[in-house]
């Protein structure tokens, strides 16, 4: 089963990102999620295979359970022109079409739980972003109240985490506030369909644009493994890390390499953590009912 780390159509590339290609089509975008999967802001030398068709059909799942909160770049349609037909099998379950927006520079991040990054933060100063806790709090706690924890999008190497404040002089008041508003409202309908599948989602991220006539669209992606952090309720328990349905799998194998210091070229992975990788993502969609 191999995986798909590179495409190469006849349109113009509009930017090839850690994971996804995208080209300019009559004046849309083409989306092509690859196979290719990044850690600690390195893209591994070997693919997953399936992943870009997992991730398109779960960010599609959730562009449609999340429209009527805010509109996404779905908003026009997306059906393909007839220069796309011979590329159709290629691209199928992997691309989507979707609306040119000018995206904004700032990740829009919510935490449910306390994890990752977050409770690094807290150990070192009792806050999150900026963001003060209580005291007494343990790793994968449940925050009292989702927060909101933004970050600058750098075009290579480490974004990084901002207060609002700083988010505020970057884009304005006003606009800060409404993305907050629209982040914690798409968190909290996450977090409340996939408690239903027994699952908590502990923390994600988001990224929106402007359309041209100055519409906020949510873009990108939405609530994929590759964007959130999701664990197994069942086996939930605070003061220690529960079992995942995202990239933590991957992190965890790369964390104890001895060898690594999180620079490229990143390692090899060996055949069962690509595995365990693609069952983990396989097992998520199939939890919100989703084929691929």
């Amino acid at each position: 089963m191999a995986a798909l780390l590179q495409t190469d159509l006849p349109f113009p590339l509009f930017r090839r990102g850690k994971v996804r290609d995208v080209y300019d089509v009559d004046g849309r975008l083409l989306i092509v999620a690859t196979d290719r999967i990044s850690a600690f802001d390195c893209v591994m030398p070997e693919g997953i295979p399936d992943k870009g068709r997992i991730l398109t059909a779960v960010a599609s799942y959730w562009f449609a359970a999340t429209e009527d909160l805010v509109p996404n770049h779905f908003r026009r349609g997306s059906a393909w022109p007839e220069v796309l037909t011979a590329h159709r099998a290629a691209l199928e379950g992997r691309a989507v079409l979707v609306e040119k927006t000018r995206p904004l520079p700032v990740e829009c991040v919510v935490r449910g739980y306390l994890a990752g990054s977050g409770w690094k933060d807290y150990q070192a100063g009792g806050a999150v972003c900026g963001v003060p806790l209580p005291a007494g709090l343990r790793l994968a706690d449940r925050l009292p109240e989702p927060i909101f924890t933004p970050a600058s999008k750098a075009e290579a190497g480490h974004d990084e985490n901002i207060s609002f404040e700083r988010m505020a002089a970057i884009l304005g008041t006003d606009l800060a506030a409404r993305l907050r508003e629209l982040s914690l409202a798409l968190y909290r309908r996450g977090a409340e369909l996939a408690a239903r599948r027994g699952i908590l989602l502990a923390d994600t991220k988001f990224e929106f644009g402007l359309a041209d006539d100055g519409d906020l669209l949510l873009i990108d992606e939405a609530l994929t493994p590759d964007s959130s952090r999701y664990w197994l309720a069942d086996a939930w328990a605070p003061g220690r890390t529960p079992p995942s349905l995202d990239k933590q799998f991957l992190r965890d194998y790369l964390e104890i390499l001895p060898d690594w210091n999180k620079q490229p070229p990143a390692p090899h992975l060996p055949a069962e953590v690509i595995e365990g990788i693609r069952a983990r993502y396989l097992d998520l969609a199939g939890r919100f009912g989703i084929t691929v």
